[in-house]
């Protein structure tokens, strides 16, 4: 299956929002943590992705 490394980038009013469960549900894509920085201000988190291409490409559009 197809791999691909994203960087997710949050502000404030996201960081407390489920964002990584719902790319996995919505998308049945696997998600592997690679490395993350979260604050109270910002955050990101650099992911490992795995799924159908296609399905890759929604989550990320």
């Amino acid at each position: 299956m197809p791999t691909r490394v994203l960087r997710l980038n949050y502000s404030p009013s996201l960081l407390s929002q489920p964002i990584i469960n719902k790319l996995v549900k919505r998308y049945e894509i696997t998600v592997n943590f690679r490395q993350a920085h979260i604050t109270l201000e910002e955050g990101w988190v650099e992911v490992l992705t795995t799924g159908k291409e296609e399905m890759i490409e929604r989550a990320i559009a």
